[in-house]
């Protein structure tokens, strides 16, 4: 009798264990993006004054900040991370689920470089099923973080990050097939100025099979200059992430005639939209006031974790973290509210390290 009992709890829980995992398929998440190996360093003043950079500062290199990235790692200490704004939300996400490995997928262009090799080990580190288009016109993207005391100056080189090609990688028959095993799409809006083919292309398979298109303003600049190829791609958005001054830009660009970021975020969940089987959500975050989430006719909002101003490190990850957190329920189809819960611990983890990097486990339920 005894042997039948544990018998029959062994196949519970093995049928619990098998119904959980259906959430947590590998490739059930799929992120396409600009991939950038971060290069971080603590540097003298000196090497900040001879490439002219700013203490706390991020921007994208110039001709005069090529031999930068060679003497960085030739003079000082390096850590090398996988980066990226959209790469960081998916190694999050993955973060976050643990088991199993590889739920996250990654698109993105590299080169056939020193460069290109760590990048891809440092994704396999973080067990996202990385697919590189890997081409040799243009060097692997990197992004030297060169750190001072309590600051951090940023340079991004995106070179080959600019380079993905859809005919040469999307469409291809097994890279294809993992797009169509995924439930739920994140791309940042960085991407729109590298491939807007490449972006409808999924937009439009998530809309047509019913699953998840998730977008990020990502910056004010994308809002206002690349405003044509994001209004393509807005039609076809069921989950849209920013902050508050891309929030801004955006309703400037598009006449929202108001500052209100609760009525930003309405006026935006109410944009026209493909797929009518769901509503738009739109979620917009401020730093360290709450977080605001428009679905329906309603707005909701957020606190954030408290945390103690001397015990924030970084913030450069927080948006790319609060993400990663927010997907990782998503995949898993947890209540929205648990979703917003999952990106303030995320957010709060990360902006007490250097970098977009975290510790072994989550300590989140």
């Amino acid at each position: 009798r005894e042997r039948r009992r544990r018998a029959n709890l062994c196949c519970i829980v093995l049928f619990c264990f098998n119904a959980s995992s259906l959430f947590f398929r590998p490739n059930s998440l799929f992120g396409m993006g600009n991939p950038l190996l971060d290069i971080s360093a603590v540097v003298d003043k000196d090497f900040l004054d001879k490439y002219t950079l700013k203490p706390n500062d991020q921007i994208l290199a110039e001709d005069k900040h090529k031999a930068l990235f060679e003497e960085i790692v030739k003079k000082f200490k390096v850590e090398y991370h996988a980066g990226g704004a959209t790469q960081n939300a998916i190694k999050i996400a993955q973060w976050m689920i643990q088991e199993p490995h590889k739920v996250g997928t990654f698109f993105g262009c590299i080169g056939k470089d020193k460069f290109g090799e760590i990048l891809k080990q440092k994704s396999e580190e973080a067990h996202v099923d990385a697919h590189y288009y890997e081409q040799d016109e243009e060097p692997t993207g990197t992004c030297a973080a060169c750190i001072t005391g309590d600051n951090r100056s940023l340079v991004a080189n995106l070179a080959a990050a600019n380079c993905y090609k859809k005919d040469k990688h999307l469409d291809l028959e097994e890279n294809w097939k993992l797009v169509e095993k995924a439930e739920v799409y994140y791309i940042a809006g960085f991407f729109l100025t590298v491939s807007l083919e490449s972006i409808l292309k999924v937009a439009k398979h998530a809309s047509e099979n019913n699953k998840l298109f998730c977008l990020n303003l990502s910056a004010p600049f994308i809002c206002q200059f690349f405003k044509d190829n994001l209004m393509q791609v807005i039609p076809y958005v069921d989950v849209l992430f920013g902050n508050e001054t891309e929030a801004a830009a955006f309703a400037k660009e598009q006449d929202f005639g108001t500052k209100d970021i609760n009525d930003i975020a309405k006026k935006a969940q109410a944009l026209p939209k493909v797929n009518k089987k769901r509503e738009r959500i739109v979620v917009l975050t401020q730093g360290k006031d709450e977080t605001v989430m428009a679905l329906s006719d309603k707005v909701e909002t957020f606190p954030v974790l408290k945390i103690d101003p001397k015990d924030i490190v970084d913030t450069n990850g927080a948006g790319d973290a609060f993400v990663g957190g927010f997907l990782s329920e998503l995949v898993q189809e947890k209540p929205l509210d648990q979703c917003v819960k999952a990106a303030h611990y995320a957010a709060n983890v990360i902006i007490r390290r250097a970098g977009c990097t975290f510790p072994d486990k989550p300590d989140f339920n």
